[in-house]
């Protein structure tokens, strides 16, 4: 317990945990950070801040915005249907915190990564356009998700290190030489001090980086899994910080964050404020140590987190899921302003259309979308292989409003949404034994029991062949039925496939699929394809045509997530 004295010298102070390493002499310091701004906003009502261990702590979390600046149209699945209206918008975000916090001073804002890749904008720029914006939101702390490797780990220390709040990670370190860790790239913990308590703040990022991202993105960096330290930092922050509250801040999607959270080493944890995996938590998912929460992505939702407090003590919480709607926020003027300014220059670019599209866009389903059938149908098209493949990519906000035309508009900006990264396409040769084993290990990584084993993505999207499979079947036995041009997989013929080429990939790999030969790298990208597709073929009308069907599981599947109480809606 703390003793009164205590209670007075930790009042209001906001203080910053500075272990840079894993031994145990983790320091603690001061930071002044205040939100001046927030106090000139009409004040709209809120939590009374209370006496000085009275009150209530308020804690507000994004996600996985991927630079999404403005609103967009956003699925939501209601009645078995799907369902769009505007959601979003950084300036809305920046109002609903000022709103927060001249209702409550006493409100801290986290976001648990995947803030510069997604957005025309982020890309030329090198993501340098969005550290103004995100300084101007005022957040309090990050963690740094699985694309912010995306330019490289120059830029991203870079990047990160010069937003003005304090970053945590406790999972990634430089690589040292022949494989050994060095120290940490950041600080691992965070500790903040209102109302005589004390939270501490852990951070984790998803270890499978360099196996899920272009592997030359990470290189530098060694990732360990989070149970290797998390018991240690557990201690460290209870036993020397005398935390009365910790949150582990993630980016490891939500399958690899209930099993932590169902981990011996994750005792002593409150909460897990999560990411990477773009769900919608709506109620705490109460696991066996910590409950955890994901507030979805695109910056459609802010996850807030309410602790009531008395005589220094945390009495009760609230959880809620706001939905950040432009029909009932004001944009923020300073920060509408600032997007307008960075955009300027390349405000004929992000606005160019460059096709249109009958059917509304989206990524959500989980084996199935129209964004990756119009990929696809690009990708058959211009390559003229057998097999053509898209990878599992969940970012992307869905649109669905048609402009005068009476078709969906696909401008050059949503080019960038869909594949930020403007890869070359590559060709090559495969054996039907190669393929068949390929799909096993790609559905293990969607649907693997083991949530750990999960690698965070969608089903790898395909068109050239057909496949049925059982979603929740056993590892290595879940593909029933394979057809390839309308005849049965032949596991000692060669097949021609196509598809995008990642960083760092040896020449005998595509896709995440090995022992291919006589592989190719085109002169043409990902966007040139899909300029050429769309000029010749618009108004496309991509349709998901059951190239992947699951046995067991609805074409409309929206999550990889079981066992517990949880829906995506």
């Amino acid at each position: 317990m703390k003793n009164s004295n205590r209670r007075k010298f930790l009042r209001n102070s906001l203080l910053a945990g500075l272990g840079a390493g894993v031994g145990p002499g983790v320091l603690s310091a001061s930071d002044s950070k205040q939100t001046a701004d927030a106090r000139t906003v009409e004040n709209t009502g809120g939590v009374e801040s209370g006496s000085p261990d009275k009150g209530v702590l308020t804690l507000l979390h994004t996600t996985d915005v991927h630079c999404q600046l403005h609103p967009h149209d956003e699925l939501f699945w209601e009645n078995d249907r799907a369902v769009f209206r505007k959601t979003a918008g950084y300036a809305y975000i920046a109002s609903l915190f000022k709103k927060t916090r001249k209702g409550n001073p006493n409100t801290f804002i986290v976001d648990t990564g995947d803030m510069f890749q997604g957005s025309e904008l982020s890309v030329k720029t090198t993501g340098k356009a969005m550290m103004p914006i995100l300084d101007s939101l005022g957040y309090d702390l990050y963690t740094p998700g699985n694309w912010e490797v995306v330019y490289y780990k120059d830029n991203m220390q870079k990047l990160l290190g010069g937003l003005q709040a304090p970053k945590v990670c406790a999972n990634m370190y430089h690589d040292a030489g022949d494989g050994k860790k060095g120290e940490l790239v950041f600080p691992p913990y965070q500790v903040w001090s209102k109302l005589g308590v004390k939270i501490g703040f852990l951070g984790y990022t998803d270890p499978l980086v360099p196996l899920r991202q272009s592997p030359n993105y990470s290189k530098g960096i060694i990732y360990t899994k989070p149970e290797e330290n998390l018991k240690y930092y557990v201690s460290v922050l209870k036993e020397q910080e005398q935390c009365d509250f910790i949150i582990i801040l993630s980016h490891l999607g939500l399958s690899q964050q209930i099993a932590l959270a169902n981990m011996p080493e994750c005792e002593g944890v409150n909460y897990i404020f999560g990411g990477d995996t773009h769900e919608r938590v709506r109620e705490p998912i109460q696991c066996k140590y910590s409950k955890v929460v994901e507030p979805g992505a695109f910056g459609s939702f802010v996850g807030r987190l309410d602790l009531t407090v008395e005589s220094g003590k945390i009495t009760g919480e609230k959880y809620e899921l706001l939905e950040v709607s432009p029909a009932s926020i004001k944009p923020d003027k300073e920060t509408s302003a600032m997007i307008t300014a960075l955009e300027a220059p390349f405000k004929a670019d992000i606005e160019r259309v460059i096709g249109y599209s009958k059917t509304p866009l989206y990524r959500y389903f989980v084996v199935e979308n129209t964004i990756d059938t119009m990929i696809l149908d690009a990708l058959a098209w211009k390559t003229d292989q057998e097999i053509v493949l898209s990878n599992g990519f969940r970012f992307c906000p869905p649109r669905s409003t048609p402009d005068h035309t009476g078709n969906i508009p696909i401008t050059e900006s949503y080019l960038y949404d869909m594949l930020p990264v403007d890869s070359n396409i590559r060709t090559a040769r495969v054996s039907g034994e190669e393929i068949m084993k390929w799909l096993e290990k790609e559905l293990n990584n969607v649907f693997a029991k083991d949530a750990s084993k999960r690698f965070g993505g969608w089903l790898v999207k395909f068109k050239g062949m057909e496949v049925t499979f059982n979603a929740f079947g056993e590892s290595g036995q879940r593909v029933k039925t394979v057809k390839v041009g309308g005849a049965p997989l032949d596991p000692a013929r060669i097949y021609s496939v196509a598809a995008c080429e990642r960083d760092g990939d040896p020449p005998t790999m595509l896709c995440r699929i090995p022992k291919v030969t006589d592989g190719v790298t085109q002169k043409y990208t990902l966007h040139q394809m899909m300029k050429e597709y769309l000029a010749a073929h618009s108004p496309v009308n991509p349709v998901p045509r059951g190239n992947a069907v699951a046995l067991d599981a609805p074409a409309t599947l929206l999550t990889q997530v079981t066992g517990v109480p949880y829906q995506f809606r």
